[in-house]
């Protein structure tokens, strides 16, 4: 059986619905996007939230990401264009923390001791159902929605540092959005990266080492999934450094364009 509201990846096409986050005097809210017109929802989508009635214009708020997790799970290596040699036999699997999280038009802050920070263009996975030992035949059932994510990366620290979470998990971070769309097939999706308007990443989630139904169904082996979590394609091909003022860009078939311009901390 498929939950109202599940995306399929393999299943029959369901009605693509958009799903947002916005700050409006002060309050956090999630909605329902429709033309231009944010319907308020009770709660999150993913844990049952109903329209309330009231409604504003999508250009009245501040568009936060779509997503607010308990845990995010991120996948190393898992297109063929970002390694060398053979894949791993097993996914490559970290943590961030959720205090990493931006959403679209939101800055990137390069810290101060940072010297070789870099985009990474993903899809990003929003569960929608608690899951433990899911199998990957049944993985689609606990699936949410989709985003668009940028995975920014501090390459040194990634070397040097035992764990990547410094690297991969700092404030502003993670940026994603700029919707929460269910009812597309993640499984083939184009993903597009942009630097300074310059198309620099591009490939399908088809081509995933790992697709996004086996990464739930691994995760779920080990840590019990909760509605809102989220979990991180990978990235494909190359990626190089990222400069204050720099704009980088994230587009995915069906998603949007979620944009976010780097500034130099203190």
């Amino acid at each position: 059986m498929v939950v109202a509201g599940v995306v399929a990846s393999t299943a029959e096409a369901q009605e693509v619905q958009r799903f947002v986050r916005y700050e409006q005097g002060g309050t956090l809210s999630w909605g329902e996007l429709v033309g231009q017109t944010i319907h308020q929802l009770s709660d999150a989508p993913y844990l049952g939230g109903s329209r309330t009635g009231q409604t504003v214009p999508s250009s009245a708020v501040a568009m936060k990401a779509p997503v607010d997790p308990t845990q995010i799970f991120m996948t190393a290596f898992n297109f063929r264009s970002h390694i060398s040699g053979e894949p791993a036999e097993y996914p490559g699997l970290f943590l961030v923390p959720p205090s990493s999280i931006i959403g679209h038009e939101e800055s990137i802050v390069r810290p101060p001791d940072s010297q070789n920070l870099h985009y990474e263009a993903e899809m990003v996975l929003v569960v929608g159902r608690e899951a433990t030992n899911v199998s990957p035949e049944d993985a689609h059932e606990y699936v949410f929605g989709v985003s668009a994510g940028n995975d920014v990366s501090e390459r040194s620290w990634q070397r040097d540092d035992i764990q990547w979470s410094r690297a991969k998990g700092s404030r502003t971070f993670n940026a994603v959005g700029p919707h929460l769309v269910t009812g597309l097939d993640y499984g083939n999706l184009d993903i597009e990266g942009r630097h300074n308007g310059e198309r620099v990443q591009g490939e399908n989630t088809a081509d995933l080492i790992f697709s996004l139904d086996h990464m739930l169904s691994y995760i779920s082996r080990y840590f019990t999934l909760y509605p809102g979590d989220l979990i991180w394609t990978g990235t494909m091909g190359s990626t190089r450094a990222l400069a204050p003022g720099d704009t980088y860009e994230v587009e995915i078939e069906g998603i949007g364009v979620l944009r976010n311009t780097v500034v130099q901390g203190r």
